[in-house]
Formats: C-alpha cells, sequence, structure tokens
C-alpha cells in the first residue's frame, strides 16, 4: 500500500465556469469530493490553500517546500494539483530547493471542472498513479498533464489555452502514461539542491527588444535591485545601449543573468562585439544557458540566498 499526499493549491483544476462562461475559483475546491480510488494507494488530503496561480509566489512555494519536507518520512510520494499559469515556476522552484528520493507530481487543468471536457479529474488521477509506480522515484519534481511527464527543469507552457499546452523545448518528454504502463525515457543529470531561501530579494526579468536603450536598466541600478534577470536576443546578445546599461549594473555589483527569449535553443555567448555575448560575459555577466527567465529569476534568488561565491554562482546558474 502506498500512502501519497495530495496538496490542493488551486487553479483552473479547483474552479467553475459560470453561465455566463466566466470561469471563477468557488468557496470548496470540487476535487477533494472526487471519487477517486486505486486499490493500492492510500490518499492524505490537505487544501493548503485555494488561489488562482498568478496569485501565487514564492512565499506560498516556499510553504509547500516545508510541508513537503516535513512530510518525506511519513509519505512515498507527494501530488500537487495547481493553476497551470504558473505551474512550471512552482515545479522548478520545488526541484531547486527539495532533495528527496519520492515522487512529487505536480499537475492541473485548462478546463474548469464544470467545463465540457474538462481534463481535471483524469490529470488528477493520473498523476496519482505516477506518484505510486516505483519507477518514478528520484527524478527530482515532474509534471503530469495530456498522458505526458515533463522534468520541472525543463517545462514550459506553450498555448494560452490548448490541454496539450505543456511541453519540453530542449529536453522532450520525459515520459508518458498508457493505459497500463508508465514509461520513462530519460534520466535527468544530477542538480545541486539549495533549500535556504530569502524570499524577499528583489529580481525583475527584463525582456529584450529591438531597439532597447539603458534607461530602464540604469533606474533599476540606482532602485538597488538585488539583481536581474534580461531575456536577451538569440543566443544571448543586446542592442549597444542595452549593453552600457548592463555594465552601469555590473559597475553596481547587481548580477546580471542572461537567457535567451527564444523559445527553444540554449543561450550562449557567441558574438564578439559590444553587446554581443561573449562582451557581455567578459563584462561579468552570468549565462544561465538552458532555462528561461522565470526559472533564471528562482535560480538567482535562491543562489543569492544562500551566499554563493561569484564563481559559485556562476556554476551553479550554467547547470542544467
Amino acid at each position: 500500500m502506498k500512502k501519497i499526499l495530495v496538496l490542493h493549491t488551486g487553479g483552473t483544476i479547483s474552479m467553475h465556469e459560470d453561465a455566463d462562461g466566466d470561469v471563477e475559483t468557488g468557496a470548496e475546491n470540487p476535487l477533494v469530493q472526487a471519487k477517486v480510488t486505486f486499490p493500492n494507494i492510500e490518499l492524505e488530503v490537505e487544501n493548503i490553500f485555494n488561489l488562482p496561480s498568478e496569485h501565487i509566489g514564492p512565499s506560498h512555494m516556499l510553504q509547500l517546500q516545508k510541508r513537503i519536507s516535513e512530510a518525506k518520512n511519513d509519505f512515498d510520494g507527494v501530488v500537487i494539483t495547481h493553476g497551470t499559469d504558473t505551474l512550471e515556476e512552482t515545479a522548478f522552484f520545488l526541484d531547486s530547493t527539495l532533495k528527496v528520493s519520492f515522487p512529487i507530481v505536480i499537475t492541473g487543468a485548462m478546463r474548469s471542472s464544470n467545463e465540457l471536457g474538462s481534463d481535471g479529474l483524469y490529470n488528477y488521477q493520473s498523476a496519482l498513479r505516477v506518484a505510486a509506480d516505483d519507477t518514478s522515484k528520484n527524478r527530482g519534481v515532474i509534471v503530469v498533464m495530456n498522458d505526458e511527464i515533463h522534468a520541472a527543469r525543463f517545462v514550459t507552457k506553450t498555448h494560452t489555452t490548448n490541454v496539450a499546452t505543456f511541453a519540453s523545448p530542449l529536453s522532450g518528454t520525459m515520459g508518458l502514461l498508457t493505459k497500463r504502463q508508465i514509461i520513462y525515457f530519460y534520466d535527468l543529470p544530477q542538480r545541486e539542491v539549495l533549500s535556504d531561501v530569502d524570499i524577499n530579494k528583489n529580481i525583475p526579468v527584463l525582456k529584450a527588444y529591438a531597439g532597447m536603450d539603458g534607461q530602464l536598466l540604469k533606474l533599476l541600478a540606482d532602485a538597488n535591485i538585488d539583481g536581474i534577470i534580461i531575456e536577451a536576443l538569440g543566443a544571448g546578445n543586446l542592442s549597444r545601449e542595452a549593453a552600457r546599461g548592463v555594465e552601469y549594473l555590473l559597475a553596481k555589483n547587481t548580477p546580471v543573468v542572461i537567457v535567451s527569449r527564444s523559445f527553444n535553443g540554449v543561450a550562449a555567448p557567441v558574438y564578439d562585439y559590444l553587446g554581443g555575448g561573449v562582451q557581455l560575459e567578459k563584462s561579468g555577466a552570468i549565462f544561465a544557458s538552458s532555462i528561461n527567465g522565470p526559472k533564471a529569476r528562482l535560480k538567482l534568488l535562491i543562489g543569492l540566498s544562500n551566499n554563493l561565491s561569484k564563481e559559485h554562482l556562476e556554476t551553479y546558474l550554467h547547470g542544467i
């Protein structure tokens, strides 16, 4: 018998559609009353909060992390239901701050509980199956939706409304569910887990664009931010004016992390001119090669919270 802790947090999976077609949060999560029975699974269900995922931030992620840490000796796995808009960030945060062997599975829904073709209950049942399966151990945090399994490190939301919204562009799908099997295609490389988090650090994310100047970067530098993530162009490039803004930030000892605004591929210093990735790196910017801006923000938040040296911070952010 496997004992699974279920943590409901809200989101579309817990909402309903009204007569006008608007989706809203109810007083009670309908999944609590859902008839989900597996012969070899015992569930302990908690409504840890009931929020749209846009309202979830690092403080809520830390609350989840602490609850799972408390549960590690009492359960064989954890399932979290979550809104999809920030699901990948919660998954990434937990993956980066928790070191447990049992499965931690996050799921959600793109259609609310009473909509035609609602996917919530099916995804919930799929997540429970994955959490109870022995082959899901030692895989970090995983996301299960639409019969697919994705690693928290690589998964992202790719469509605003489609039920097949979650994908892993860099790595591909980690696994699949069939009626009878759970199949994994690859194992993950080892990661550095850091559990201490100061949620009060101020780290904005800025997306680069054609003709970008350095004015906003200088304003942010003077606002005494703790660091900044820049979703740069292509493999990690900026305009000349924006590059000068980066130099201004670095002169004030503000960590600058470069990722790509592109949907797929890896950020890497390739071009050697003012604004090119090579010169940005020489100036002191750090390339976080394999993650997007929101995930890089969380990773920098965690790295700074643990007072990593500059060299260690670079290695930590470079890592997959």
